[in-house]
């Protein structure tokens, strides 16, 4: 009796707030605001109507502060609001659907948390929780009426389903009928029942809010109806729902400890750049920054500034966190426009502190290691839920990053295997993943800095880089930019960076209270010499002046930006239109990705750091269209292309020392006292060991014209040129070719074939290239070259033609 009454006042109350909310939603007379979008729902055949709360806060703030704490019954009175104000404005449609549902947006003011910040004393309240979709389940469904027939008596049986997550009525039986009253078996008439769709996500607080050392909470959110599919691994969103707890019961005991899920009625996609607030006064100040002539400089030596050195490595890093222009071609194709740079070098060269930089820096970052990664850690995994033993899509650190930065530290220490899943991520932007029969793609459209170590712990400056990195040509070339860090002896230097390191031990954050622990997610603050009493009350963007911090040989007028006005303007040159190449930039790339591609290295003692591949002319333009960004400009000039081409040519290419030099220099050091002819019968030893070497090496017939050395005669050979000699004395016309003169002609010899790419020319084409490329030489002279270059079986002379062999 006493719960029938409870019932009937309950069923009062609720038909009471039905009647305010449907006062609150006829609007017409008024603004007329609701009255258009439930128009425009009915329109759009969609059931669910978003409401502003700000608007109901100031219309009837008695039933907004009932909805954020009681939401369930409020919400309940509301959606029967929505329904029968769409049923005055078109009864059929009202008709079609038996429940209309209701969103929400607006201000939640304490009520807007994070999943670390939810506790029990928000449940049964209406919420704002914003996070990142760290695992999403398979969308399925669940049954909201099922419709029997029973052939013995001719009727129908209907029967409704709620659950906790339900907003109607009290949770049912879950016992499926197969009989009815009387014994008599059913059939399931599944054209007439009812099912909504239905998905469990979990979002995961962002790891830049996060506090260092902690493990990220987590919440599960219940997707039903419109709501499934909004959102996917990776994706950033806001979720407004009801906080409820979930009992649940094992052998008919309970722990004590339930399930806390948040029941969505709206979801919000968000991005990067919303986090940060830009004002009229601070694009003010964008533009007057962005017209100075020195722009690209003044904020890459703004990068880092406590980082001494690394002048070209801080540009590069300004590219990566500028980016470039993404494209996607009629046919689907993309374009990426993120920057990947590779660093490499000995230790204590600051790599990891530049890692730590971009990540307080970037919008978006996420770090990891690359002995705590493995591949699907990095990309996606397929989970079970241990609830339901379903499989689950969970999301890895480069899908989690989508728009960001994925800063890896100790690159070198993955497993061939576990880089080998990041190949795809790089270069497409996506994931693929098809395991226990998940098929999906997932995108991971970020920027790769990945610092390691050579492969023999220090880089070896007498081996090549290709030795000294010791990673696959697939994925080097996939770096736009790769830098060779060196911990080089000089003196001057090492003071300099001596001073350096000990004023950032002196200095002090003047917030720092005595005995305090710094606190671990603000040391890159630290490093990046942001002054707290900066705070930008002055209007000022640039860092006051330090003498410890700066150190006292920099002069007072060098500018640095502080790190809270590069962080917007970073955004804000993203969020511009991205600027076009030039005719004469692009031009200039062009001619300068040919001038790679030719370039020979084998002659001097600069090796190439990365292969060059067309993804090398990409890398290119990505960097004019970053340093383009940078100077706010619609349109790539020629010095953007100029100053990518810089950094190219500085990353790439990388001088390999001579071992005869390092070996002379031990044998010197050893003993100055060595007798002249046991030096030389050694280095004639030496010289012949490495001309043997680089034969072997070579293996272009191009080069071997040009770069190898004249081997040491044979006894045949001696005879040979004897003879000769005393033919030519004979005949009274000695011809005398210095070796200079031999090698150009060589040269030239090689330059010919190599522009033409045949194995053989006419004599009259030789001799007419010789002529622009050599000094004067008489007729005796070109046929003596000629003979000299036959005798050692490089070329061959027959018909007015010579052959390479």
């Amino acid at each position: 009796m006493n719960e029938d009454i409870s019932n009937n006042d309950n069923q009062a109350a609720i038909r009471e707030f039905q009647r305010d909310y449907l006062d609150f939603l006829d609007d017409e007379q008024a603004s007329g605001k609701y009255y258009e979008r439930t128009k425009a729902m009915i329109e759009d055949r969609e059931r669910r109507l978003i409401v502003n709360i700000n608007d109901l806060r100031k219309k009837n703030p008695v039933r907004c502060a009932g909805l954020l704490n009681n939401c369930f019954t409020e919400l309940l009175a509301f959606q029967r609001a929505v329904k029968e104000y769409a049923a005055n404005i078109d009864p059929t449609y009202a008709r079609e659907f038996e429940e209309f549902f209701i969103g929400f947006e607006g201000n939640f003011g304490s009520k807007h948390v994070t999943p670390r910040t939810l506790t029990s004393c928000f449940l049964g309240n209406l919420i704002c929780v914003e996070g990142i979709v760290s695992k999403c389940s398979l969308s399925k469904l669940k049954i909201v009426r099922s419709v029997h027939y029973c052939p013995a008596t001719g009727k129908f049986l209907e029967r409704k389903y709620t659950d906790l997550t339900s907003a109607e009525g009290l949770p049912t039986s879950s016992v499926y009928p197969t009989k009815d009253d009387d014994g008599n078996l059913l059939e399931t008439e599944y054209g007439l029942s009812s099912y909504k769709d239905h998905q469990t996500l979990t979002i995961q607080e962002m790891p830049e809010r996060a506090p260092a050392g902690q493990l990220p909470r987590s919440v599960d959110i219940i997707c039903d109806n419109d709501l499934v599919d909004l959102a996917k691994p990776g994706d950033r969103i806001r979720v407004i729902g009801c906080y409820r707890c979930l009992p649940g019961k094992y052998g008919g005991f309970t722990s004590g400890i339930f399930r806390t899920v948040v029941i969505a009625n709206s979801i919000t996609p968000l991005t990067a750049e919303s986090e940060l607030t830009i004002s009229r006064e601070d694009m003010n100040k964008f533009k007057k920054l962005s017209k100075r002539k020195d722009v690209f400089e003044l904020l890459s030596k703004s990068l880092a500034p406590s980082i001494h050195g690394h002048d070209f490595v801080k540009k590069a890093v300004l590219c990566l966190l500028l980016g470039g222009a993404e494209k996607v071609l009629p046919n689907g194709t993309r374009l990426r426009g993120d920057i990947n740079v590779l660093l490499v070098g000995d230790p204590g060269v600051a790599k990891s502190q530049m890692l730590r930089f971009v990540l307080q820096t970037a919008p978006r970052a996420i770090p990891t290691t690359g002995r705590g990664s493995s591949g699907v850690g990095l990309t996606a995994a397929v989970t079970t839920d241990p609830e339901t033993g379903e499989r689950r899509l969970e999301a890895g650190a480069m899908v989690l990053a989508d728009r960001g930065v994925v800063c890896i530290d100790e690159f070198d220490k993955m497993s061939d295997m576990d880089r080998t899943a990041i190949h795809e991520v790089m270069e497409q932007g996506k994931v693929t993943i098809s395991k226990a029969g998940i098929h999906a793609r997932l995108n991971a459209r970020c920027s790769v800095l990945a610092a390691a170590n050579p492969v023999y712990g220090k880089y070896d400056q007498y081996k090549t880089p290709m030795e000294n990195i010791g990673l696959q040509d697939s994925l080097l070339s996939r770096f736009d930019l790769l830098f060779v860090l060196l911990d080089i002896v000089d003196t001057e230097d090492d003071k300099r960076i001596s001073d350096h390191v000990v004023r950032m031990h002196r200095y002090r954050n003047p917030t720092e209270q005595d005995g305090d622990v710094i606190p671990m997610n603000t040391g890159a603050d630290l490093l990046s010499s942001l002054d707290s009493n900066d705070d930008g009350g002055d209007g000022s963007i640039f860092e006051k002046y330090n003498p410890l911090l700066h150190g006292g040989s920099r002069s007072k007028k060098d500018q640095i930006l502080n790190m809270n006005f590069i962080k917007k303007y970073i955004v804000m040159c993203k969020s511009m239109k991205p600027p076009v190449l030039s005719e004469e930039a692009s031009q200039l790339i062009s001619e300068e990705y040919s001038r790679l591609r030719s370039q020979d290295t084998l002659n001097s003692d600069v090796a190439r750091t990365q292969p060059i591949t067309a993804r090398t002319l990409e890398t290119l333009i990505r960097l004019s269209t970053a340093r383009a960004k940078a100077r706010f400009s619609r349109t790539v000039n020629a010095e953007d292309a100029a100053t990518a081409i810089e950094l190219v040519q500085y990353a790439i290419f990388r001088k390999v020392l001579d071992k005869k030099d390092k070996k002379k220099r031990h044998r010197n050091e050893e003993d100055e006292d060595v007798e002249a002819d046991d030096d030389g019968t050694e280095e004639i030893e030496q010289r012949q060991k490495r001309q043997r070497s680089a034969q072997a090496s070579v293996d272009d017939a191009f080069e071997s014209i040009a770069s190898q050395e004249e081997p040491p005669p044979t006894l045949a050979e001696l005879r040979e040129q004897s003879r000769m000699t005393r033919q030519k004395t004979a005949s009274g016309t000695p011809v005398e070719v210095s070796k200079e003169k031999l090698k150009a002609f060589k040269d030239a010899i090689a330059k010919a074939f190599f522009s033409t790419g045949e194995q053989s020319m006419p004599l009259r084409d030789i001799l007419s290239f010789i002529k622009t490329e050599c000094s004067p030489m008489t007729q005796e002279e070109i046929d003596f070259c000629f003979k000299d270059l036959s005798d050692q079986n490089h070329i061959m002379l027959s018909d007015d033609t010579v052959f390479l062999i």
